[in-house]
């Protein structure tokens, strides 16, 4: 009984979330991004597939919508990565929300990424994930005050 309850909840949540993701299209297509029906049901399941690997429960699509959303204007997405980037970037979101050891928050964190992805690393998910993501976590797990500070300049 208690799996049937689980099992219709999870269902009312992917429904929703599929809602909030599917309305991002009326934001973004006038970036010339579009995701379909067959997209947004790939970005559902890979938002759950991340969320088991981090251990992470979430409800609705807060986060997806706002990573769709903040992302939707950079020079280095095109309909042609559009799907593939931001179901990279919902992965890299999860895991380095884990990593910083919830020292920053959802909105912060998804601007820090969308500021290093757009400037530093020129659309470069590698680059953003491997120096930047990996820079701060490290900097935040050993007590370093300025985590944010990146180019290795300790604080004396």
């Amino acid at each position: 009984m208690k799996n049937y309850l689980m099992s219709i909840s999870d269902s009312i949540i992917s429904k929703q979330t599929f809602e909030e993701i599917l309305q991002c299209n009326e934001e973004t297509v006038e970036y010339g991004l579009k995701l379909s029906e067959e997209n947004v049901k790939e970005i559902v399941e890979i938002r759950s597939e991340a969320l088991s690997k981090n251990g992470r429960v979430e409800f609705g699509g807060g986060i997806i919508k706002q990573i769709i959303s903040t992302f939707c204007d950079s020079p280095y997405i095109s309909q042609y990565n559009y799907i593939e980037t931001i179901e990279e970037l919902i992965e890299t979101f999860y895991y380095y929300k884990n990593e910083t050891m919830e020292e920053i928050g959802d909105i912060e964190l998804i601007n820090l990424m969308k500021g290093y992805f757009d400037n530093e690393c020129q659309g470069s998910l590698e680059l953003l994930r491997y120096k930047y993501l990996d820079t701060i976590a490290h900097n935040i797990k050993y007590g370093v005050s300025d985590y944010l500070n990146v180019d290795g300049d300790e604080e004396l």
